[in-house]
């Protein structure tokens, strides 16, 4: 049974009739472009094949009613004039998010079950999977005009405003914008976009995820520090936005020999080098050189998020540490950082060695060896049934 037929069936099971559609969206996972974009920068995210589905169908009763296979005892209902930041809490206040901003456009209500196999806490945005999967939903549903980038920011919303994560625009954008066998070169100051071609098949390559199994939580954890760090660093130099600075050499009068100062430098620093790197790897995709040169822009992100912008854990950092060794071209920690996920980009014929290298370091660090997933650029959101 496929994805939609599964979440058309779990509907009517728990509903008592068909979903009037179902809708996916894709998690991510980011090339290249860690913490970029909420500094004006770019990002170079794929979609992934994994993704969350959203059966859907109206009420008449003015209610709001969730259901997730994922989460069976986090059941939601509440009338749509209650929705509000923080209720319904946990997974529901990603879908009551996006449901609260288009609620006069619902009053009859709406009954939605959600489904899906975009790990957890893991860095692959699975919660702005489950806001686009939503957004796409609702606006198909209700023939509301908007456009994908209107959606974005509805997904956006749900999570900066409503459930409290102080996310960019890189996840939302990647889950809906996204195209097939492309990267997303996002440039998220004006928010112009471009399709890369990367065909990591035809160049016998793959590029693996490995979930440590380390979770985080955007809302709670210091992904929301780094953003202030960025935000003071860049008043400090008067500007709006670090992708403003010209050099890194402009950074140095952060550096006032103060705690405070050194570590303001050190998170400029990576944005401004981060940004470089995206444009040097976009530049080899577009070339048609072999994308094997990436490898060690990847490591060398890696490297920045771990000493300037101090996001990684060990188990990441040892992740890095053993695809590298065991011959990956390249290597980095992906998404917000405390926990999640890693991706090691390999020859195809070295996938086994790269997965069993990791897993024996794993366990020479005392714990369980990474789930590994295959990232294959894949299509952004659509409708399924």
């Amino acid at each position: 049974m496929n994805g939609a037929a599964t979440a058309a069936g779990a509907f009517a099971r728990r509903f008592g009739s068909a979903p009037e559609g179902v809708w996916a969206a894709p998690g991510r996972v980011n090339v290249i472009g860690e913490h970029t974009d909420y500094n004006g920068g770019h990002v170079l995210p794929i979609a992934l094949p994994r993704t969350t589905r959203a059966a859907v169908g109206r009420r008449d009763d003015g209610r709001l009613v969730l259901r997730s296979l994922q989460h069976p005892d986090a059941d939601a209902d509440v009338a749509l004039p209650d929705l509000r930041p923080g209720t319904p809490p946990g997974w529901a206040g990603y879908v009551a998010g996006v449901v609260h901003q288009v609620a006069g456009s619902v009053p009859g209500g709406l009954s939605i079950l959600v489904d899906g196999d975009v790990p957890e806490g893991a860095g692959l945005s699975s919660s702005a999977a489950l806001a686009c999967a939503v957004a796409l939903a609702v606006r198909d549903l209700l023939h509301l005009d908007l456009a994908p980038g209107d959606l974005v920011d509805v997904a956006r919303r749900a999570e900066n405003d409503f459930v409290g994560a102080p996310t960019g625009i890189l996840d939302q954008s990647a889950s809906l914008l996204c195209v097939e066998g492309h990267a997303l070169l996002l440039d998220t100051r004006d928010r112009s976009s471009e399709q890369v071609p990367f065909d990591l098949t035809a160049a016998g390559l793959a590029l693996l995820v490995l979930d440590t199994g380390t979770t985080h939580d955007h809302a709670a954890s210091g992904y929301g520090d780094r953003r202030r760090e960025c935000e003071e660093a860049a008043a400090r130099l008067g500007v709006g936005l670090l992708r403003e600075v010209p050099d890194v050499a402009a950074l140095d009068v952060l550096a006032d020999g103060s705690a405070e100062g050194d570590r303001l430098h050190r998170r400029a620093r990576h944005v401004l080098t981060e940004e470089d790197r995206v444009h040097r790897v976009v530049s080899v995709l577009r070339s048609g050189a072999d994308p094997r040169s990436i490898g060690p822009l990847l490591t060398e992100g890696h490297a920045s998020l771990r000493e300037d912008f101090a996001v990684s854990v060990p188990l990441l950092d040892a992740c890095v540490e053993a695809a590298v060794a065991a011959g990956a071209h390249g290597a980095r920690m992906v998404g917000g950082g405390f926990g999640g996920s890693a991706i090691a980009l390999v020859d195809a014929g070295a996938v086994d060695a790269v997965t069993a290298a990791v897993a024996d370091r794993f366990a020479r660090e005392s714990a369980a060896a990474p789930r590994v997933l295959s990232a294959v650029p894949s299509a952004g959101a659509r409708r399924l049934a």
